[in-house]
This record gives structure tokens, C-alpha cells and sequence, in this order.
């Protein structure tokens, strides 16, 4: 509904605006905009957000240029910190105090299993009646989508790093990670030259969207620009570090002529001591993702080829205000944002 103008002459023109004006023009009740200004919530975040930009519009109050004085409850479900790059998006969730502040969010952390989709579900689902507004990193299960779905249709929802697109999420924030596995994919076609060879790829879980994307990435820059490269096996560390360097060594022992080695996920430092133990450092080219302060040791050792990175504290930072947007405290429409990503190599690791 169009905010109502006002006429030159018109005598109402110094009418100070009430309430029922902000009504009347964000197209909700008198009630809803009591709640919204008094910060008692209960009110969908694209009311809210309509109240408050309207209510501002009008100039109903001159303390609107502050956000309420009710700090909102936000939740990040994340796998534990055994996870480096989770335990890297807890640590940004600190790092973004600043943001938090600013829009007067209170965040708290929830380790999930990424192999229990049913108990991950139920979580979601209580969590959706205990906080504000959720920020998930799962994997792409059909319940844990459907808890989604029935928590966004009263609460905020942004996923984080890997989307679930069909979940009903009103906004995702990450990287795109079909670009990240192309950058994965030259990386390794270039380290390997016109020779190519035999390549294994690791990924943590197929259920991670960002995972599979990632995997299909480096799979058609190689079929496109490097024909000389052959995927030999794709195998699933099930987010376990220990299970990928069981497998990376299984790989290396059964088929000694793997030249290049592809991890999307986690277990870094097993793989690195599979390649180490089958005495291949430096000759088996190791690609993986995340710049943990573990995984910058080994670049810097020569011990992994290149690390893509996709700055957690930057994408919690964008969640958050994406996250203060679906809640009416910031301005702006909240959309899906990519975040850029970053090559390291042992000179610049």
C-alpha cells in the first residue's frame, strides 16, 4: 500500500503522524504496529520490517532512528568444533560483536550431528519456538528441510556456507561453491600439467549442498580443460578427519599411480600424513578448502598445494545483517549474497 502524500496547503500537512497512519500505510493493524514499536514481537519479520521503514518514512518518532530496546535471540546450528571450519564459524560469531551490537542480537551456538538428519529435524523444530531467528549449516536431508519449512513460515531462517534451496530459507549466504570446486579443478589441472593423471576426491558428505556443488565444479573443468586428468574415485569421509585418512591412504596403497588428491571437506591433516606415510609428499598434488590455522601450517610445510578459502568471519558478518534485515532491524530487502573466495599457496599462507 503507498504511503499517503501530502498536498501543499492541505492543513493536515503539520498533523503530527500516529499510529494508525504507520497502519494504514505499511497495510497492518493498529495492534501489530503497537507490538512492533514497543518491541513485544509476535509480528512476521516482513510486517515488522514495513512498520519500521514506515513509521521512520513518516517520522512517528525521532527514537526510531534507534532499533528497539528488546535484544533478539539469534541460534547458529553448526556442527562441534571437532569440525576446523565449524569451530571457525563459532569463533566468527564472536568476531562479529560488532554487528551484534549493532542491531541488538544475542547469539548463542548448537552442535548438530551432520549424520543424525532426525535429531538434527527435532532441533530445528524447538529452536524455532525458542529463538528469533535461526542460521543453519546442515546437510540437504528431506526432514531437515521440512523442519525448515515449518520454522520459516513464523521465524527467519538463513543458511550459512552450504544452502538448502528448497527448504523454505529466506536467505542464503555463502560461497558458490560450484565455483569453488572450477577453482579446485583448474588449480589441479595446472599443478599436473600436460601428463594429467589419476585423481582421488574426498568429500565429506553428498548430502552437503555445497559439497556436491563442489564436487560437480571440479569435475567439469577437468572433463572441459583437462582431459589428460581422470577422476579415479569419489569417496565420503562422512565428516570424519580420521575416515578420510583411512580412505586417502587405502586409495594411495591400491592404486599407486594417484597423482593428485581432491579433499572437499574435512581431515586435512590425516590426508596429509596418508601422502607422507606412502612416501608421495610432494609428489601427490593436495587440494582442499578452509584455511585453518591447521591447514596453514601444513601449506606452509609443503605438505598441502593450495587452500581455497571462504572467509567465516565475513560470512557471519553478512548473516547477521542479513539476519537484523528479516527482523525489521536493519533496512533493505534480504537477499541470497555469494561471498568471494581466496587461493592461498605456501607463499602466501
Amino acid at each position: 500500500m503507498k504511503c499517503p502524500q501530502r498536498m501543499a496547503g492541505d492543513r493536515r500537512t503539520h498533523r503530527k503522524a500516529t499510529a494508525k497512519d504507520v497502519a494504514v500505510a505499511a497495510g497492518v493493524s493498529p495492534a501489530t504496529v503497537d507490538r512492533v514499536l514497543n518491541g513485544r514481537g509476535g509480528v512476521a519479520p516482513d510486517k515488522a520490517r514495513r512498520v519500521l521503514e514506515y513509521a521512520r518514512l513518516l517520522r512517528l518518532d525521532r527514537s526510531l532512528d534507534r532499533w528497539p530496546a528488546k535484544t533478539l535471540r539469534i541460534v547458529l546450528l553448526i556442527q562441534s568444533g571437532d569440525n576446523p571450519f565449524h569451530a571457525a564459524l563459532r569463533a566468527a560469531l564472536n568476531e562479529a560483536e560488532d554487528v551484534r551490537l549493532l542491531f541488538d542480537l544475542q547469539g548463542f551456538v548448537h552442535s548438530v550431528d551432520p549424520n543424525d538428519a532426525k535429531a538434527t529435524a527435532h532441533h530445528i523444530r524447538s529452536f524455532g519456538e525458542a529463538y528469533d531467528g535461526l542460521i543453519v549449516v546442515c546437510p540437504d536431508r528431506a526432514e531437515i528441510a521440512d523442519a525448515i519449512r515449518s520454522v520459516a513460515a513464523r521465524r527467519p531462517v538463513v543458511t550459512l556456507a552450504t544452502d538448502l534451496p528448497g527448504s523454505g530459507r529466506q536467505a542464503y549466504v555463502g560461497p558458490d561453491d560450484r565455483r569453488s570446486g572450477r577453482v579446485a579443478g583448474d588449480l589441479m589441472g595446472r599443478f599436473l600439467g600436460p601428463g594429467g593423471g589419476a585423481i582421488l576426491v574426498i568429500a565429506g558428505l553428498f548430502s552437503m549442498t555445497g559439497q556436491r556443488e563442489r564436487l560437480d565444479g571440479f569435475a567439469e573443468v577437468l572433463t572441459d580443460r583437462y582431459p589428460a586428468c581422470r577422476i579415479v574415485d569419489v569417496v565420503e569421509s562422512r565428516e570424519l578427519a580420521e575416515r578420510a585418512g583411512t580412505l586417502a591412504a587405502g586409495a594411495l596403497l591400491n592404486t599407486p599411480g594417484i597423482r593428485g588428491l581432491y579433499n572437499a571437506s574435512v581431515g586435512s591433516r590425516t590426508v596429509a600424513d596418508a601422502i607422507a606415510g606412502a612416501g608421495r609428499t610432494g609428489d601427490v598434488v593436495f587440494i582442499t578448502h578452509e584455511l585453518t590455522t591447521d591447514r596453514r601450517r601444513l601449506l606452509q610445510e609443503g605438505r598441502i598445494d593450495a587452500v581455497i578459502d571462504q572467509d567465516p568471519v565475513n560470512e557471519m558478518k553478512v548473516a547477521l545483517r542479513t539476519m537484523a534485515m528479516l527482523l525489521g532491524r536493519a533496512n533493505g530487502e534480504a537477499l541470497d549474497v555469494p561471498t568471494g573466495l581466496h587461493i592461498h599457496m605456501r607463499e602466501n599462507g
